[in-house]
């Protein structure tokens, strides 16, 4: 079937209006609609009401001539080009130079038409124009492009770039909202910018299954929006040619997208990032293009445009991703070197006091070791033991606290016999202890059937429980109470110390930070952080209550069974 143009035809001889109206209806190759005029006047008054793909113009009329009436309908009618050809009853070629000037695409002598000649002629100026429209269409569009994809690559920041992304689309393409959705890894994806923001900024809800053929849920399945979209989704990955495809993506457990946004019809694209030198791309995510006020066929040009768009789109998105992953490297550099320098300060300072009593120790035992009697000999080498336990306390603990720094250490369950575990530590602390301090140890509830690390519940106990008895330095008793409840176990250390400010209690459980209240009693600032990193690893939590001059609680909360699927391979 042959497409229809619409042609006039302005000449004041309706004898040669009749003649070229029976050739071109015999045109095998091409149909029309054929309006006339026998004036300028009226052939302007047609330009207004109809589009016309073609104009047969004579250059003799009785009202103007036909230059005239070319140069009027260029300024006030097209603001595209359309094919103009004059018709004259003379071969002048003055008048021939003058009309092509003025940008008429051909010139026709009256008594020279012929029916193949005027049919060739129409058909040649049409397909003519319609390149000429095609041409310019494309340069304009390879403008905007370029424009677009500058102001997004203008910046480095993800948000920035997002934000101007939709912003210049929207224009781009002349459409009421442009958003971008992004793909989640391990979760739903969500919105992530949007050039309305009077719509209401909700996320595609639970899931979008990009490969789902369009009508397998049926056309009644709750939150489900079709999308134009020119690529099918089952090649989202892989967008080759803008084919339309109507489908429709697969959202659960929401109210629709057509509900929330009053959508009829949106464009699609893909934005897909390269995958580190795989031929598969990697699916960041989608450019959407809606249209809701009034109705709109998308073009295969639209299609074209919005993905050369998600193109440079994407190249914009992995370059701030790069940039965003250079700087956290960096931040963590910065972080780490810190952390080395204040193990080094720590190491350095809290060695010197005990390595001066161990000295000290040492030397009077060998200088003076025949007059010292047995108790003095005794509680010399008291001294150095106590020490030197302080330093291997010290370097066990730098060493885990940098594990967690560098990377979590490994968690190895085990079915544990809590009552035994705990009993066993504070018959060890009792040991050490000494008088002063009185270790009370409680027990209510079940706790049978806990799994969890040995050594690290053993350092959660361990360094809350020498918190407790330091910074009670006048001695009094430490309370260790353990409960079980069903899912869980819970155990809290308190103590009638020394208290900890108000002020300082935000920051506790970071390495290096202690009490300003801490005085003279030697310590890292290391125990709440290890113990903080070692209840993490168990899936539970730690909380802290203290008040100055009172005491101090710290209560952990440890789940009885660990998630199995939460275990890194290298943990199980």
């Amino acid at each position: 079937m042959l497409d229809t143009r619409t042609l006039l035809i302005i000449d004041d001889c309706a004898a040669d209006r009749k003649i070229y109206r029976r050739y071109l209806l015999k045109d095998p190759h091409q149909s029309y609609q054929i309006f006339e005029a026998d004036c300028a006047e009226e052939g302007l008054a047609l330009c207004k009401k109809i589009r016309c793909d073609a104009i047969l113009l004579d250059f003799c009329l009785p009202d103007m001539s036909g230059l005239e009436l070319f140069d009027r309908m260029q300024q006030e009618i097209f603001k595209t080009s359309v094919p103009v050809i004059m018709l004259t009853g003379r071969g002048d070629e003055e008048i021939a130079v003058q009309v092509m000037k003025r940008g008429a695409l051909d010139y026709l002598v009256k008594h020279n038409v012929t029916q193949d000649v005027l049919q060739l002629a129409v058909r040649n100026a049409i397909k003519q124009s319609c390149l000429q429209a095609q041409l310019h269409k494309t340069q304009e569009r390879q403008r905007l492009i370029a424009t677009t994809a500058l102001r997004i690559r203008q910046s480095l920041n993800l948000e920035q770039i997002l934000n101007t992304a939709v912003a210049e689309v929207q224009q781009l393409l002349k459409c009421d909202r442009v958003m971008v959705y992004q793909f989640a890894p391990d979760s739903d994806g969500k919105i992530v910018a949007s050039s309305v923001e009077s719509f209401p900024t909700v996320a595609l809800c639970d899931r979008i299954a990009a490969g789902e053929e369009a009508g397998e849920q049926g056309a009644g399945s709750r939150g489900k929006i079709p999308l134009l979209c020119p690529i099918p989704p089952a090649h989202l990955h892989n967008f080759q040619s803008p084919v339309p495809y109507i489908y429709e993506l697969g959202l659960c457990n929401c109210v629709s997208l057509k509900e929330q946004f009053n959508t009829k019809v949106n464009l699609v694209v893909p934005i897909n990032l390269s995958n580190n030198g795989n031929p598969t791309p990697k699916l960041w995510g989608l450019l959407i293009a809606h249209h809701n006020s009034g109705e709109r066929l998308w073009q295969t040009d639209d299609a074209e445009m919005l993905n050369e768009v998600s193109v440079q789109l994407a190249i914009a998105i992995q370059q701030a991703e790069l940039l965003a992953q250079t700087q956290a490297a960096l931040t963590k550099e910065k972080q780490l070197n810190a952390f080395k320098s204040q193990i080094i300060a720590t190491v350095s300072h809290e060695y010197r006091t005990p390595l001066t009593s161990i000295l000290a120790a040492a030397s009077t035992l060998g200088k003076h070791s025949q007059q010292l009697d047995e108790s003095k000999q005794q509680r010399f080498l008291g001294i150095i033991e106590q020490k030197a336990r302080y330093m291997s306390k010290l370097v066990d603990n730098m060493l885990l606290v940098n594990q967690f720094e560098l990377e979590k250490p490994k968690f190895k369950p085990i079915l544990l016999d809590l009552l035994q575990f705990f009993a066993d530590l504070i018959e060890q602390e009792r040991e050490t202890t000494g008088d002063r301090h009185e270790l009370i140890f409680n027990i209510t509830g079940h706790i049978q059937g806990f799994w969890g690390d040995r050594g690290l519940l053993q350092q959660i106990f361990i360094n809350l429980m020498s918190n407790a008895i330091k910074y009670s330095p006048d001695g009094g008793t430490v309370e260790f109470h353990l409960i079980g409840k069903e899912s869980q176990v819970i155990f809290y250390i308190k103590d009638r110390g020394i208290g900890i400010p108000m002020v300082d209690q935000e920051n506790l459980f970071q390495s290096f930070s202690r009490g300003s209240n801490v005085d003279t009693i030697p310590g890292t600032g290391l125990g709440l952080a290890i113990a903080k990193g070692c209840v993490e690893l168990h899936g539970g939590d730690i909380t802290l209550s203290s008040e100055v001059g009172q005491g101090t609680k710290v209560t952990v909360s440890l789940p009885k069974e660990f998630p199995m699927s939460q275990l890194s391979p290298s943990s199980t």
